[in-house]
């Protein structure tokens, strides 16, 4: 995959093993406790075993409710990798503390350990995330979410995997359990010191040392920005449906598909497994882009499979006796493949979801406050996960069963994804747009980084069908607000799909002047705010395949607002179904689905330099076709019709 080339680089390995080391860690020492605790029956004060483990969760995830803003706040504060390091070496001691733990077996003492990890874990985040744009760039911030999320959870499910065969292989390993936790510490620590060096995003930040007015300051410059707000509480909601899947997993497999403890094992690999490859996935289908497009396909994903999920358990039997079957035994019984689908298309459904996600919270807030976003962001996810243990306790005091919680949990899921599409339609014109441009045509496009990442311009396009708009929405990875015929755009599709995504109908002057002067000043505003403006020089769909004259409003556009424009040939459309081939658009079905299409992308044009005719002249020259006739020989300007 594209973004394995990232873990030869030192811009992201050494960032990339820290992560992994310390997510091993952190699972090795957790499930360790755990089971030492569950299995050894070992109390505090009076309190059982039980107790204790269900308030292993809780211990963990409270430090990142308390020092997430002093986290966020530092990271944007201070170097990043500085405190990379300094969080790391604090590892350091915090596993030394926790073998002094385990060879006392002293209860306390490792819950306190497991307070400091925690801690330890709410200060790496904001940094880590936070880093990463820093280090990347745009061009690789997927692919190495990708690998974050991916090497996570893998980290995670071996991590836990290691602490369950430590303690299960008695006394002379739980002795040495404290010598690997820190060795895996001073690995991290070694690979931290490998970390690229960047400069503090905002060293003027003023500190505050309570916890609390940083909290609510956080959470305010997490809000602020709406749609960035909205992709926090997704991304904690999946934090919530994670939670609960996995809590629940144990006693799945112990009293619906009477497994054993290897079928939990082999549940929780096959889970962890489904989210790395669905991470991974998401450069290879967003073509090394932020594709926001592949977030409701993970949501929707992640509804079907919950739900046939909780079918699929219910119609499993067991063994007659009633007793806990070995892997080998549950995968020969009908239906058990199905559920272990289900699983996997869950854990890659979510893949598809968290990572574009991710990449969109770190690609759209500004750097000098990405690290107390992102710490906003942890809060965020700990309140979901807490709120996650308290719902699972209610539901199952209300006496539902753990497979009516599953279609419960994915009937949810998709209320929260129409919530979300309905106040962010872009999520959804992006899937309709990645849809369009991967499922129908094979899209190849040239000179991509050529379209600006920051800041305004014009993209303008020859145009040759009717989707030509959704193939160049999927290729900008930034929102592109569209000039639109005001016939099209009223097509209830269309503007279904165009709701609050901002397109701008627009007419001949000859048929609504009013709104032809209406779409330039929407046009004049949408740049004065940093936007891309797409727009179809020709005024109407090419009737014979040639390039038409460009009409000068382009022209009045760059005169008004003097911004960059970059030509686009749009080239292998001619002849599809939603073309003018033949006669009439969408008329004759089935001809040249999936064919190839190329998107070539030109340098981009200072305004200075800006006519209609010089346009024309490079879309021809990157399309391979001969230029339009002159503006002065071309005819009326016409009426759009389909």
């Amino acid at each position: 995959m594209g973004q394995l080339h990232l873990l030869e680089e030192r811009r992201f390995w050494p960032l990339f093993w820290t992560q992994f080391l310390g997510a091993f860690n952190d699972n090795l020492f957790k499930n360790a406790l755990v089971i030492l605790v569950a299995y050894r029956s070992m109390s505090l004060l009076g309190i059982s075993s039980q107790h204790i483990v269900v308030a292993c969760a809780g211990i963990f995830i409270l430090p990142f409710f308390l020092f997430s803003a002093t986290a966020g706040q530092l990271a944007d504060r201070l170097a990043k990798w500085r405190l990379i390091r300094w969080v790391k070496i604090w590892e350091i001691g915090v596993m030394m503390l926790a073998g002094v733990g385990f060879a006392l077996s002293s209860v306390a003492m490792l819950l306190a350990v497991l307070f400091l990890m925690g801690m330890q874990s709410a200060f790496f985040g904001p940094a880590k995330y936070a880093i990463l744009p820093e280090l990347l760039g745009e061009r690789d911030l997927v692919g190495g979410n990708a690998l974050v999320a991916g090497a996570t959870f893998l980290a995670i499910l071996l991590g836990t995997i290691t602490g369950g065969l430590v303690i299960a292989g008695g006394d002379p390993w739980i002795g040495r359990l404290g010598f690997m936790v820190v060795a895996v510490a001073v690995a991290g620590t070694v690979t931290s010191w490998f970390v690229v060096k960047t400069p503090p995003a905002n060293p003027g930040l003023r500190f505050r040392l309570d916890p609390l007015r940083p909290t609510v300051d956080i959470l305010r410059v997490t809000v602020r920005d709406r749609p960035v707000w909205l992709s926090v509480l997704a991304i904690s909601w999946f934090w919530f449906l994670g939670a609960s899947f996995l809590s629940l997993l144990p006693n799945f497999t112990k009293d619906v598909m009477f497994g054993s403890e290897g079928v939990v094992t082999l549940f929780l690999s096959t889970f962890c497994v489904g989210i790395g490859i669905g991470s991974l996935l998401c450069e290879v289908l967003s073509r090394r882009r932020l594709e926001l497009g592949l977030v409701p396909l993970g949501s929707i994903g992640m509804s079907l499979f919950a739900v046939d999920l909780a079918i699929a358990g219910g119609r499993f039997l067991g063994p007659l006796d009633g007793r806990l079957m070995t892997i080998g035994e549950v995968l020969g019984q009908p239906g058990a493949i199905r559920v272990l689908v289900d699983l996997f298309g869950i854990a890659v459904s979510a893949g598809f979801y968290t990572v574009p996600l991710m990449a969109y919270i770190q690609a759209a807030t500004r750097a000098s406050e990405r690290s107390r976003v992102i710490a906003g962001l942890n809060i965020v996810n700990s309140f979901f996960m807490v709120i996650s243990s308290v719902a699972l306790v209610a539901l199952l005091a209300w006496g539902r069963t753990i497979l009516s919680i599953f279609f419960i949990l994915g009937v949810l899921n998709a209320a929260v994804a129409v919530y979300i599409y309905t106040v962010i339609p872009e999520f959804l014109l992006r899937f309709v747009a990645w849809c369009t441009a991967s499922g129908l045509y094979r899209i190849s496009v040239e000179g991509e980084d050529r379209i600006p990442t920051r800041g305004p311009a014009v993209l303008v396009a020859n145009h040759v069908s009717f989707v030509d708009w959704l193939i160049l929405a999927s290729v900008s990875s930034r929102p592109v607000r569209i000039v639109m015929d005001h016939e099209h755009a009223s097509l209830p599709l269309v503007r279904f799909l165009m709701r609050d995504a901002k397109v701008i109908p627009i007419a001949p002057a000859a048929v609504d002047r009013e709104l032809r002067e209406r779409a330039f000043d929407r046009i004049a505003g949408e740049l004065a705010d940093g936007e891309l403006v797409l727009i179809f020089p020709e005024g109407r769909l090419t009737p014979d395949g040639k390039l038409q004259t460009f009409r000068p409003g382009i022209e009045r556009i760059v005169g008004r607002s003097p911004v960059p424009v970059v030509p686009i040939a749009l080239v292998g459309m001619w002849g599809s179904f939603f073309s003018r081939w033949g006669g009439r658009a969408m008329t004759r079905p089935f001809r040249r689905f999936y064919s190839r299409v190329g998107v070539r992308i030109g340098e981009p044009v200072p305004p200075e330099a800006v006519t209609a005719g010089m346009l024309a002249e490079r879309v021809a020259s990157l399309g391979g076709w001969d230029p339009p006739a002159p503006a002065a020989e071309a005819p009326p300007e016409p009426v759009e019709r389909s």
